[in-house]
């Protein structure tokens, strides 16, 4: 009988620390320590001129801090020496809500390269026009169901960016469906190069059918969770087992990069997910 006390001891013991080293994970290592992924897209379409431009790619902030005033997530950005950083909605949190570390960071990025942004579900559900105005004011542009063109040496490409369905009171994922291949063959009906910033990746298809090149989204916070050989738990807008969570996907002759995002909302920690940027150079074939 004592043996198998201690023994019970002893296994109690080890679960206790098993414990404790996932929880000093989630907090120490997965919600704190920035990771870059860096994408090639080589598509025929692509300018020469365009042959090695950088993107920088950041989404889904969510108040997060990585190093004192975002020293750590500036850095990062830095190190790619991007061409353009493109912003994908959620710069802040609706649950609570601190606007001023999302403009103190986009400032800074600004002052790195020329910054492009679209709303989130958090900022839709706040004033998002406010949101918007101060990020004009620190130098961001930000894209409302528009397009801008960037030139390099004579050549063009199209940077198009849609407003997030939360923007929109009373819409649900039909209206939008509808409205966003309505806007966007208007936006993309053009022989350039179209990149498409976009938050929520689950629209891939009408994305593709509307002849977007190069699509950034993010939202899904890589599935939260992210199970070995499987991927991410859960995804809003894709539910369980999300198909579009992380990284690049081809959807005909679409290329959608999906970003796990910098922070956490409604559950405030990850597992095999850390805090992500993204880099994307792009490459003629």
């Amino acid at each position: 009988m004592r043996l198998g006390k201690r023994k019970l001891c002893f296994f109690a013991v080890i679960a206790f620390v098993l414990l404790i080293a996932v929880f000093v994970s989630c907090t120490a290592w997965e919600n704190r320590f920035l990771e870059t992924a860096e994408y090639t897209v080589t598509q025929e379409n692509i300018p020469p001129s365009f042959d090695g431009f950088k993107i920088a790619h950041i989404s889904d902030l969510h108040n997060a801090e990585f190093g004192q005033n975002n020293d750590d997530l500036v850095n990062a950005i830095k190190n790619i020496s991007p061409d353009i950083i493109v912003m994908t909605g959620d710069m802040v949190d609706s649950r609570r809500t601190n606007v001023d570390i999302a403009v103190s960071l986009v400032k800074r990025a600004s002052e790195i390269a020329p910054c492009y942004y679209v709303t989130g579900n958090h900022e839709g559900r706040l004033n998002c026009e406010d949101i918007k105005e101060k990020f004009r004011q620190s130098g961001v542009t930000v894209l409302e169901n528009e397009s801008v063109v960037l030139e390099r040496n004579g050549e063009c490409i199209t940077l198009i960016g849609m407003d997030d369905i939360s923007v929109y009171s009373n819409a649900d994922s039909s209206f939008y469906s509808l409205f966003t291949k309505s806007a966007l063959l208007k936006l993309s009906d053009t022989d350039s190069y179209t990149v498409l910033l976009s938050h929520c990746p689950e629209f891939a298809n009408e994305y593709s059918a509307c002849g977007i090149d190069l699509a950034f989204s993010g939202h899904a916070h890589g599935g939260q969770f992210r199970l070995p050989f499987i991927g991410g738990l859960y995804a809003p807008g894709q539910g369980f087992f999300p198909k579009y969570d992380s990284g690049a996907y081809n959807i005909k002759d679409t290329v959608m990069i999906v970003s796990r995002g910098l922070g956490n909302s409604k559950i405030p920690f990850r597992i095999n997910n850390r805090p992500q940027i993204i880099s994307v150079c792009l490459e003629g074939s």
